[in-house]
């Protein structure tokens, strides 16, 4: 006969509300204008690899040295020859150095917004209190900032060395505030064209390849017309021609309105009317880039 269960039966414990101490913020309220400044610095400072590993500034800070030290050269052959003028015009920099700025934008503005797609967290900037616009204008002028900030810090460098070799103030000063316009403009398009471009994919690599692709196929096609069009004596078009790419839209409209010296085949720049149809179009491809950004951004992750 099997033992008895004298064990005492087991009752379910009573319902406890415990009380875990969760209570409502107390805090300030920053709003949008604080996450709009928040994710604008956090995207410039991501656009030199501060605030990240030491491999993502090797590249940033690379190319900034690489734009920095021919101004350097150029300033030291200035003062120990003691020239009356800069070898080099303050509009003509970003010109000549092209290339590098391209390669920063290649490789910064899909860090930008590339890996937010890719990832999956616009929603995530898109709860409040950010909204599309602020996303889009931090990502906007924090891109064009840095591109700012690497074109312009070389004219720094070019005009401080001019003054330390004492040439003419009046003259130097003017040559670098037209060059800050200058650059200023270029940041305004590259910013807008990379990131646009960049946006188009979540993927990091393809992004690099598109931005690459966008300025030098447009700057070789056009580069190359014009080289026939000088050949062919069908120079009325060449100043024309110079629409078609970033970078030579900036040269035309720093050739019309900041006395500078085209690099057009021939020296066929643009005068002062056809300058005003470079400056509009500039401004119409900033003001385009920014809505197409806009756009973009009102389905991207949703």
């Amino acid at each position: 006969m099997p033992p008895e269960n004298t064990a005492a039966p087991v009752h379910p414990a009573p319902d406890v509300i415990h009380n875990i101490g969760y209570r409502s913020y107390g805090g300030a309220r920053l709003g949008r204008a604080y996450a709009r400044r928040s994710l604008y610095s956090q995207s410039l400072r991501g656009a030199y690899g501060l605030g990240r590993s030491a491999k993502s500034k090797i590249l940033p800070m690379l190319l900034f040295a690489v734009m920095c030290v021919p101004a350097a050269i150029v300033v030291a052959v200035a003062v120990f020859t003691k020239m009356n003028h800069l070898p080099l015009e303050y509009t003509r920099y970003a010109i000549y150095l092209q290339a590098v700025i391209g390669l920063f934008l290649a490789a910064q503005a899909p860090q930008s917004v590339s890996r937010d797609l890719r990832f999956k967290t616009v929603p995530l900037y898109f709860s409040r209190p950010i909204e599309r616009v602020d996303y889009v204008v931090a990502k906007f002028a924090a891109m064009t900032t840095a591109l700012f900030i690497l074109t312009a810090a070389p004219l720094v460098i070019l005009y401080a060395g001019a003054l330390l070799a004492k040439l003419d103030f009046v003259d130097q000063t003017k040559g670098f505030a037209q060059g800050l316009v200058s650059v200023a403009l270029l940041s305004l398009l590259f910013a807008g064209l990379g990131l646009v471009v960049a946006a188009l994919t979540p993927r990091r690599g393809f992004g690099v390849a598109a931005v690459i692709a966008v300025l030098t196929i447009s700057y070789g096609a056009v580069g190359t017309i014009q080289g026939i069009a000088l050949n062919t004596d069908n120079t009325q078009i060449i100043s024309w021609l110079g629409l078609f790419s970033p970078i030579t839209l900036i040269d035309g409209v720093q050739t019309a309105f900041l006395s500078a010296t085209t690099s057009f085949p021939g020296g066929h720049g643009p005068g002062t009317g056809a300058g005003v149809v470079y400056l509009l179009v500039l401004l119409a491809a900033v003001a385009g880039s920014y809505g197409l950004l806009t756009a973009r951004y009102r389905k991207a992750g949703l």
